[in-house]
């Protein structure tokens, strides 16, 4: 997930999935919720509010009067799986324009007005979206809103400011992936897992098209995506959805739709065998993922999928750390993460070896475990160990404005609406323990996954002493 010029973010049920994605420009999605809890348990989502405007601007309102704050979050359907060889990044490079002027406004005056009012503001952008994120006082709203309604509305393609942020997008590639190992990997078993859906393009773009992006390419990009019809705002806190809708409907209200966006219908075919690649780069420690095939947001196999992930890689007693770190001490750290998109993607771990280490032996020894767990499953106590895991993330995560906000988005935008975030506790409860076997059954395979390994390079070979010794 790219983060342009701000703070990466991402939403996910580990922390450490996090760290790597900002390394990596990945995607993950919101896979943690309570195996016990029933919609009795939000006791405030009945006041949840939503709206379409007859421009199809997506509006929805979830009133917390806990504390006097706001958390505006706005979903754009735009991302690398929307985009072509030839404008690879734009998505992303929208990310750092929506905050560089309008015609109303110079660049720099979106954030000193948003911090005047005691707000602050983030991006990101995933394989599948946009997302916009606004923080602030409840008595700031209608300035925030005119904000954004103005960055909607007159977007300013200054070439001067077009060429300077094309520099700090080539700038942000060469820091975040040539010059990043996990990155780099990262990027190459993405573009190999993929033969033929746009998920294989990279999130922040490939050089050459950074380097080359016109600005009819950006005008034409900007009015197909960021028409109001393809986007959804949620708003959550100190608010009154009567009093937002009125302000939505003013200031978003005469903004025009356009034709949707061309659907994606490049399906990408089944993978028949697992494939490879090998790359050797200054490095200090060997590194070592793997991809395999799996599910899109919202399929039926995902509440179980998610349970496995926390049970394999979830803190320092999950299997894979056990015996890949404690026990066997293969590898000295051990992560992944499920991308959860429009389309099906890939389900990733991430192996860092100690200098030196065997990767032949690491990677064999991962390819065990996880065909360990399909072979007998998992058992009761680990799985009401990961419902527990994913539970206290869930509530952490519900405890705020902010957290609300995005599940809302998350489940509107990816799981067929946001009232299947209270559904999904369910969904979780109904997993078992032959669920759990089943789907590793189905996603761990070897025709379904692709190896990506990095090598340091070999020391150069010591000059004779011209004595033939």
């Amino acid at each position: 997930m790219i983060g342009a010029s701000r703070q990466t973010q991402t939403v996910s049920f580990s922390m450490k999935f996090r760290v790597f994605l900002a390394l990596c420009c990945g995607a993950a999605s919101l896979a943690s919720v309570s195996p016990h809890a029933d919609a009795q348990v939000f006791p405030d989502s009945s006041s949840i509010v939503s709206r379409d405007l007859p421009n199809g601007l997506r509006v929805i309102v979830w009133p917390d009067h806990d504390i006097p704050n706001v958390a505006f979050y706005n979903w754009v359907r735009a991302g690398g799986r929307n985009e072509v060889p030839g404008i690879t990044g734009l998505s992303h490079f929208f990310e750092h324009m929506m905050f560089n002027g309008t015609s109303t406004l110079a660049p720099g005056e979106f954030d000193r007005i948003m911090e005047a009012s005691g707000g602050r503001n983030n991006a990101y952008t995933s394989n599948d979206v946009t997302v916009y994120q606004d923080w602030f006082p409840a008595s700031a709203l209608e300035i925030v809103l005119e904000l954004e309604a103005d960055r909607l509305s007159n977007l300013s393609f200054a070439p001067e400011v077009v060429e300077s942020e094309r520099g700090v997008v080539a700038s942000e590639r060469r820091s975040s992936v040539d010059n990043n190992n996990p990155g780099l990997l990262y990027e190459q078993v993405q573009a190999t897992a993929f033969v033929a859906h746009p998920y294989q393009f990279p999130v922040i773009g490939w050089p050459s098209d950074i380097e080359s992006w016109e600005l009819d390419d950006l005008k034409s990009f900007f009015k197909r995506y960021y028409a109001p019809n393809n986007c959804t705002m949620v708003i959550v806190g100190d608010v009154q959805p009567d009093a937002v809708f009125a302000m939505v409907e003013r200031l978003f209200g005469e903004i025009p739709a356009q034709e949707p966006p061309p659907a994606v219908r490049t399906a990408e075919p089944e993978q028949t065998g697992e494939r490879r690649l090998v790359l050797r780069k200054a490095a200090q420690t060997p590194l070592l993922q793997l991809a395999y095939k799996s599910p899109e947001a919202g399929a039926a196999a995902g509440p179980a999928l998610d349970l496995l992930l926390s049970i394999l890689i979830d803190g320092d007693s999950s299997r894979l750390h056990q015996v890949m770190v404690d026990q066997q001490q293969l590898a000295v750290a051990v992560s992944g993460f499920r991308h959860e998109g429009f389309d099906p993607g890939l389900t990733w771990f991430f192996v860092t070896l100690p200098q030196g280490g065997d990767v032949g032996a690491a990677e064999q020894l991962l390819r065990d475990e996880l065909a360990r767990v399909a072979q007998s499953g998992v058992t009761d106590a680990e799985l009401q160990k990961a419902r527990n895991i994913v539970s206290a993330d869930f509530w952490r995560g519900l405890s705020t404005i902010d957290g609300k906000a995005s599940a809302l988005g998350q489940f509107e935008v990816f799981h067929g609406g946001y009232a299947e975030l209270f559904n999904a506790p369910a969904r979780y409860e109904a997993v078992s323990a032959e669920d759990i076997q089943a789907v590793a059954r189905q996603v761990f395979t070897d025709s379904g996954r692709t190896t990506g390994v990095l090598l340091p390079l070999e020391p150069p070979a010591q000059a004779g002493n011209g004595d033939g010794s």
